[in-house]
């Protein structure tokens, strides 16, 4: 690509794309670039590092700090593109006929991009209220670095009015999304040789049943009373997603694990279900394991969780994406993002992003141009509206 035929945004997105911040990476040569790039601008940074000090949360602010402002967040990881049949370089960004492909392009670098290109307009305005910058890391295993960060907010006196996480929503202001609970269940049975294979306890057999009844409350969840027609599906799933047991087909497994994951409605917890599967696993499938060896255990550990987002459509943070973004046609997203934990502190969130969460994850990502040029008009109406 030209340089000189690029728009600030693009031109930003370049670079971002050419940092590798999968989530098993460090973030912080992205975070440095973006602070280098802020501070060359008169803006100063804070950064809140994780404990290994390998990845850090970015938060800027621009106009005065003493009032509601609006915060335009974004997570900096992206996710693997191992195994995935490319066609062109994950980490360098390629335009095609109108679409600008590179691994987080959608997903949400380009949002990104187009928060940094804003800021000079912002620096060159008198603000009524701040704009606030929040950068985070490891969203996509769990929206796990952004708490750190929130932490910090929370603590201080003066909320922000709005936050806008910039996940692609093909630029529709996104209200409500479902929360995720994530779990482990580890059972711990007993070997012996097949040929005797009463007298030991088949940990593979028992997590299949715990697996079975999760299928049974998953079934009870699809109840027309339960929905919410708002979400496709209108309503919460569960679903088991990895499963591991076993050593030879000659003993008797002693020990199996599987992953299950609840993607809840917004009015409803997803923490019930796991809860569910805990008092059968006590209740009905332990005694008779212990009946055969008091050692067999079952144990569940959480892997990650997020809340929900459910923004009433009347509310002020409704009407001002309404207002930035052009259009009142609420929705809804299937994924989930940071938003209900911005909202779980008091900051009143919506999701509104350039792209389609349609590419993001995918071989060949891309965002479209026009996409790209729209959120910098939304950024523009945005930064007409808290000028001074």
């Amino acid at each position: 690509m030209n340089n000189a035929t690029m728009s600030r945004s693009q031109s930003l997105l370049a670079d971002l794309i050419g940092f590798d911040t999968t989530s098993r990476e460090s973030n912080l040569q992205l975070i440095d670039y973006v602070r280098n790039y802020l501070t060359g601008l008169g803006v100063a940074c804070e950064l809140i590092f994780n404990q290994e000090r390998s990845k850090a949360n970015l938060f800027a602010t621009l106009g005065p700090a003493d009032v509601p402002g609006i915060v335009l967040s974004g997570h900096t990881d992206v996710v693997p593109v191992d195994g995935q049949p490319w066609t062109v370089p994950p980490f360098t960004l390629t335009e095609q006929d109108g679409h600008l492909y590179g691994r987080g392009t959608a997903d949400m670098k380009g949002y990104i991009a187009c928060v940094l290109a804003a800021v000079p307009a912002l620096l060159a305005e008198p603000l009524r209220m701040p704009v606030h910058i929040a950068l985070s890391y490891d969203e996509e295993v769990g929206c796990l670095g952004v708490r750190s960060l929130l932490a910090e907010l929370e603590r201080r006196p003066v909320k922000p009015l709005l936050c806008i996480i910039g996940e692609p929503t093909e630029l529709k202001p996104v209200l409500g999304h479902k929360g995720k609970l994530a779990m482990r269940c580890a059972v711990h049975g007993a070997a012996c040789h097949s040929a005797y294979a009463p007298q030991g306890v088949n940990a593979i057999e028992y997590a299949a049943e715990l697996i079975g009844e999760l299928g049974r409350i998953g079934s009870e969840l699809r109840d027309p009373a339960l929905h919410d027609n708002r979400f496709d599906p209108p309503y919460s799933t569960v679903q088991t997603g990895v499963i591991g047991g076993g050593k030879a087909l000659n003993i008797v497994p002693a020990d199996c694990t599987f992953d299950f994951e609840v993607r809840a409605l917004p009015a409803q917890d997803p923490l019930e279900v796991a809860q569910r599967l805990q008092r059968y696993a006590q209740e009905q499938v332990l005694p008779r394991m212990q009946a055969v060896n008091g050692n067999t255990r079952i144990q569940f550990s959480e892997l990650s969780a997020y809340p929900g987002l459910a923004t009433d459509a009347r509310s002020e943070a409704a009407q001002l994406i309404a207002q930035f973004s052009g259009s009142e046609a609420f929705t809804t997203v299937a994924f989930g993002t940071e938003g209900g934990l911005f909202d779980a502190i008091g900051v009143p969130t919506v999701v509104c992003g350039p792209g389609s969460m349609d590419q993001g994850h995918k071989p060949d990502e891309f965002v479209s141009v026009e996409q790209l040029h729209g959120c910098d008009a939304m950024l523009a109406r945005l930064v007409l509206a808290v000028r001074a």
